[in-house]
C-alpha cells in the first residue's frame, strides 16, 4: 500500500509476478456502525515490462463485486533518494482513461503510452489505482481499495543490474548496504546473514526489496545479541529477480 507524496518517501511494497493479484483493501471509515461494505477488483498484470522499443502497455482492471464501482488511475516517477521510495508528479506517461466506472462483472483495459523512451539507463515509473469512495451511507462503513504497481522501462541498448554488498555497523546498529552501478533494478528478497559464529541474521521484512539502477539501499539488521565486529566478514544468500545471492560480505565501521 502507498500513499503518493509529492517530494516525501513513500514506502512500496510489490511481489514481481504476472498474475491476478487481490488489491489490499485500505478501510476508509465513513461512518460508524456495524455494517461494512467492499468491493472486489482484480487488476493484471501486476508488474509492467516495456523492454527496448516498446512505448506501450495496458493494464486490465476486473470488477468481481455485485455493485458498478469507479476508480482513478494515476502514473508518478519512481525514484530512491537516499535510499527511500519517492513519488513525484510526471507527465512521462499518458494514462488512457485516467478516472472511469466499471460495472458488476465487467472489466476496463487501460492503456499506457509512454511519452519519451529512456536514456542510459531504465526508466521506472507506479501506477497508483485507486478506488473511488461511493456515497456515505448512515450506518454503513465503507471499505475502498488501492494499489500501486511498478512500470520499468528499458532503454534502447541492454542495461542490466550491478549489485555489490557490504555491511555498515556502529555502536548500536548494523545495516546490509546494496549499491546498484548498474542501469536496470534488482529485487532482492529472503535475505540471511550467517555469522563466523553460527547465527542467522535477518533484514527487516517489510522494508522493499527494490534496488533501482544508481541507488543504494540500506536494510536494518536484527542482530540478538552482540554485533559482528569490524573486519569481520558473513555469508550472504538471497534470492533475486536475476538468480540466487551466494557471497562473503565484510563488516566496516562508521561513525
Amino acid at each position: 500500500m502507498i500513499t503518493p507524496t509529492l517530494n516525501k518517501a513513500a514506502t512500496i511494497t510489490s511481489r514481481r509476478v504476472v498474475a491476478v493479484f487481490w488489491l489490499v483493501a485500505v478501510l476508509i471509515v465513513v461512518l460508524a456502525g456495524s455494517l461494512a461494505r467492499a468491493q472486489s477488483l482484480m487488476v493484471l498484470p501486476v508488474n509492467i515490462q516495456m523492454p527496448p522499443g516498446q512505448s506501450t502497455a495496458t493494464l486490465t482492471v476486473i470488477n468481481k463485486g455485485d455493485s458498478e464501482t469507479a476508480i482513478q488511475v494515476r502514473v508518478y516517477a519512481w525514484n530512491q533518494p537516499d535510499g527511500d521510495d519517492q513519488l513525484t508528479t510526471s507527465d512521462a506517461v499518458l494514462v488512457s482513461p485516467p478516472l472511469t466506472s466499471i460495472a458488476p462483472g465487467a472489466s476496463q483495459v487501460v492503456r499506457l503510452v509512454l511519452r519519451r523512451p529512456p536514456q542510459g539507463r531504465e526508466a521506472t515509473y507506479r501506477i497508483v489505482l485507486d478506488q473511488i469512495p461511493p456515497p456515505a451511507v448512515p450506518g454503513v462503513v465503507r471499505v475502498v481499495l488501492r494499489m500501486s504497481i511498478p512500470i520499468f522501462a528499458q532503454p534502447a541498448t541492454r542495461v542490466v543490474p550491478h549489485i555489490y554488498f557490504h555491511i555498515e555497523r556502529d555502536a548500536k546498529k548494523m545495516f546490509l548496504v546494496a549499491v546498484n552501478d548498474g542501469g536496470r533494478h534488482e529485487a532482492i528478497r529472503e535475505i540471511v546473514l550467517w555469522t563466523n559464529d553460527g547465527r542467522k541474521l535477518k533484514t527487516e521484512s517489510s522494508a522493499s526489496p527494490y534496488v533501482l539502477a544508481g541507488v543504494t539501499r540500506r536494510w536494518p539488521i536484527d542482530a540478538q545479541g552482540s554485533l559482528p565486529l569490524s573486519d569481520e566478514t558473513l555469508h550472504l544468500t538471497a534470492s533475486a529477480d536475476s538468480g540466487a545471492i551466494e557471497q562473503q560480505v565484510h563488516v566496516v565501521d562508521v561513525p
